[in-house]
């Protein structure tokens, strides 16, 4: 097994490992850094996020790129929906605010599939975008991950 990528926990998922694998992914895309979060995914992963589909490693990363930088102080929770086997529902919001300071909270649900390795294999994304005031933004903490003690979605009522 030298030389295998591994990122644990691995499928077949309990609940509890499930989360773990939802907190790992939520708090690596916080972390907006795409070579990084690209290192969660299988070298041939396969995305569909809104109507973009990338393929593989360097696919994600020019993709992650490009959100990141219109998507200017991006916040996102995610949260485990369901699991079974080798792959994990998650609903998620994020925060953002576009170049001309409109904000903005974007929801969504994934669908995931792993490999037996605990890389992500398969990606299916759904996004919708809803106009937000700045004074109605829930997602307040630095750039990085979300602090433990700082609410989930349904906490928050989203």
């Amino acid at each position: 097994m030298n030389n295998i990528e591994q990122r644990p926990p691995f499928p077949p998922f309990s609940v509890e490992d499930a989360i773990k694998k939802v907190r790992m992914a939520e708090d690596g895309w916080n972390g907006k850094n795409p070579e990084k979060v690209a290192l969660a995914y299988t070298p041939d992963s396969q995305w569909r996020n809104r109507s973009e589909f990338p393929k593989g490693r360097a696919e994600i990363i020019e993709f992650l790129t490009r959100k990141w930088q219109k998507e200017k102080d991006y916040r996102l929770i995610k949260e485990l929906w369901a699991t079974a086997g080798n792959r994990i529902a998650v609903r998620f919001a994020y925060e953002w605010h576009d170049e001309s300071g409109q904000w903005w909270r974007s929801y969504g649900n994934e669908n995931w599939e792993f490999d037996e390795n605990g890389l992500m294999a398969k990606r299916h994304a759904s996004i919708n975008d809803l106009k937000i005031a700045e004074s109605d933004r829930l997602f307040h903490w630095p750039s990085g991950p979300r602090p433990a003690d700082h609410p989930g979605l349904s906490e928050l009522g989203l």
